[in-house]
């Protein structure tokens, strides 16, 4: 059967390469990327996580001089998802990037990361909260940046001013949060809540989120709001082992679970697309139960319209 080129918003690495590698080797991206298609993905934005900023820019840098450089590899990395530094700081809401280095939003950062890009960065999460007035946030929408909440608790009003002043995303609903919340008023409520915001990304490689879950969210979202992404590392498709993802260690077990070291969080996943699309569909008992048309949308079409949707408002 026929699908639409998938297009995964948030992929960190693949088959041993985390993007973050200082040492960027534009060969390996390109055998990365040549993986990749053949393990049945499409395109991606190549994402990176939070860490210094001068070091975040230098790898942007680099990422957007190994899409510049090579055909193979502009062919299936789309663009650069910048995940961070402007993110909660707070345990839990940090999840597995390194609170040392979670600041707050500038205009001048955000579109130092930006311009590194070169045109390049297609998305950005950062947490409403951390940027007053959300400068940032209307900065980065008038240069046609998908911006997206995530790893944040703002509050409603917060939220509902951020989508005024350009958001258009939420990053990993339910993921970038504690375990424990309050029980109605929590992070996950006020998303689903605000119909203002135009599309909510979920990480379907069914163990960041239950199964049942990931069905009842995407009942409540819709066809049109909902996007899935992998937030696979450089863990994905290896087996079990040990990987790096950015400065940390990630530890994946026989069930395929990428885990910090002490295993207090997830870190990313291990998801190839043959995944998703397993734990979306209707084969496995425990799958979403979505038709492949349904299944195409999440995966293709609306990360499409996301991004399309985004470099309209530029200027």
């Amino acid at each position: 059967m026929h699908h639409a080129e998938p297009l995964d918003l948030q992929l960190n690495g693949y088959r041993g390469l985390d993007f973050a590698d200082a040492a960027l080797d534009p060969a390996r991206l390109a055998a990365c990327c040549a993986a990749y298609r053949a393990d049945g993905g499409g395109r991606f934005l190549a994402t990176l996580i939070t860490d210094d900023l001068a070091v975040m820019e230098r790898r942007v840098a680099a990422l957007a001089a190994a899409i510049e450089g090579d055909p193979r590899i502009a062919a299936t990395v789309a663009g650069i998802h910048v995940e961070g530094p402007f993110i909660s700081g707070e345990r839990g809401f940090v999840g597995a990037h390194p609170a040392a280095h979670a600041r707050d939003a500038t205009v001048a950062d955000a579109l130092r990361l930006v311009d590194a890009g070169r045109g390049h960065v297609r998305m950005l999460t950062l947490a409403p909260e951390r940027d007053r007035g959300c400068a940032a946030i209307g900065a980065l929408a008038a240069r046609g940046v998908l911006v997206a909440a995530g790893h944040c608790d703002p509050s409603r009003a917060c939220l509902a001013e951020a989508c005024a002043a350009g958001l258009s995303c939420f990053t990993h609903l339910g993921n970038g949060c504690p375990h424990l919340l309050p029980r109605h008023d929590n992070v996950i409520q006020r998303v689903l809540a605000c119909d203002a915001l135009p599309f909510v990304t979920l990480v379907a490689d069914g163990v960041h989120l239950p199964p049942f879950v990931l069905r009842s969210w995407l009942r409540l979202l819709g066809p049109d709001r909902a996007i899935v992404v992998s937030d696979a590392t450089a863990a994905a498709g290896m087996g079990p082992g040990t990987y790096r993802l950015g400065a940390t260690t990630v530890t994946v077990g026989p069930d395929g679970a990428a885990w910090s070291e002490d295993r207090t969080h997830l870190m990313g996943s291990t998801a190839t697309m043959p995944v998703l699309r397993r734990v979306l569909g209707a084969s496995d008992p425990d799958g979403a139960g979505l038709d492949a048309d349904a299944v195409d949308r999440l995966l293709a079409v609306n990360p499409r319209r996301a991004l399309d949707a985004a470099a309209r408002r530029q200027g």
